[in-house]
């Protein structure tokens, strides 16, 4: 699971007992060789699905870690780039990698739910974070990247298909997010991180109602289900003028 340069498991049960952002404080070193690190993979296909809805000028990496998805920003963005996390230690290790050439990168430590930005992107992505996030914190976070891109800007960030009860996933996330309500239950501070929680039609609801027009596009290197849905997609909220939008 983890490489040699990987963290060992007495550093992943101190980051464990820590807080969110002290827990990523430590484990930045070496957080690009575990497997929460996003793959390539992904990050390819989703730039591939990206490029025809271009250009794009301004790009913001919300939640940005250590900045794989700052790069593919940079890719697709012709001006600047941004990435935003609130962990000191991961923009750290991002600024010591950030790419040469391109537009212009820039890191900022903030906290997503507070953005310290005005509408200055047209395009916002995340990728592996939203796990961070209790439920009833998705909407204001949804207004939040509203409030920072133009109109017309789009949000995307790539989804799954989550795995049935059929499949040993299913359980081993199930199980992972047990323990970490246990956890949370039994120690402070506590440490948000719920596999199972973004519900795709909470997810959809509350973008619709912060201003945005959903859009789905298959990502079609991930292959299809056995009912021949894809097993990933591209979710794509594109930001409506003012007057159109839905109060929440």
């Amino acid at each position: 699971m983890f490489s040699p340069e990987g963290p060992s498991v007495r550093e992943l049960a101190v980051q464990a007992l820590s807080s969110v952002e002290h827990g990523y404080d430590l484990l930045a070193p070496k957080f690009d060789h575990t497997p929460f690190r996003t793959p390539r993979s992904v990050l390819e296909s989703v730039a591939k699905a990206l490029g025809p809805l271009g250009p794009f000028e301004d790009g913001l990496d919300l939640c940005c870690g250590t900045g794989a998805g700052t790069e593919l920003l940079a890719g697709l963005c012709g001006r600047s780039v941004t990435g935003v996390d609130f962990s000191a230690g991961m923009l750290d290790v991002a600024r010591r990698r950030t790419p040469s050439g391109g537009p212009g990168v820039a890191w900022v430590r903030g906290d997503a739910r507070a953005l310290p930005f005005g509408p200055a992107f047209d395009l916002v992505v995340s990728f592996g974070a939203f796990g961070h996030f209790l439920p009833r914190e998705l909407p204001g976070l949804f207004v939040q990247v509203r409030s920072v891109l133009r109109p017309g800007g789009s949000f995307a960030f790539p989804l799954f298909a989550p795995p049935r009860p059929a499949r040993p996933a299913f359980w081993t996330l199930l199980a992972f997010d047990t323990a970490m309500r246990v956890r949370n239950a039994l120690w402070r501070p506590p440490f948000v991180m719920y596999y199972r929680t973004f519900r795709f039609g909470d997810v959809v609801g509350g973008l619709t109602r912060s201003g945005f027009e959903v859009g789905l596009r298959p990502l079609p290197e991930f292959g299809r289900r056995d009912d021949g849905s894809p097993r990933a997609r591209l979710l794509v909220a594109r930001a409506q003028p003012a007057a159109g939008r839905v109060n929440s």
